[in-house]
């Protein structure tokens, strides 16, 4: 266990350190500025969770109708959106809102990826 997940020598609750994460997580996805794109893997590494992709999809998967987070602006790393369900329609729509083009329900990364 790294120093930064314990607190006076006391490991802390599995549930204390999901919560960080996630507030990492909702901090690094609002930073991404309109009309650019993070990957899942980017925002873990840039959370200080390298190698949380997964767990990145499943905190934005389950943020409340209305956020205002831009979870649109986070894709796969070969640019594909990822959300099933019906969302893939409304990222698609939010990104084209931004300037962003999306062919085939994927984006050129290298041309729209955020770098803090």
């Amino acid at each position: 266990m790294a120093e930064s997940d314990s607190v006076a020598g006391e490991p802390l609750r599995p549930d204390v350190i999901e919560a960080g994460a996630r507030e990492r997580i909702h901090l690094v996805v609002a930073a991404i500025p309109a009309g650019c794109v993070s990957t899942y893997g980017d925002v873990a590494a840039f959370a200080g969770l390298p190698r949380r992709a997964r767990l990145v999809g499943r905190t934005l998967s389950q943020l409340t109708a209305g956020s205002r987070l831009p979870w649109h602006r986070v894709l796969r790393a070969d640019g594909r959106i990822a959300i099933r369900g019906g969302g893939e329609d409304e990222q698609q729509r939010r990104l084209l809102a931004e300037g962003i083009a999306v062919r085939n329900r994927r984006v050129e990364v290298k041309k729209y990826r955020w770098q803090p």
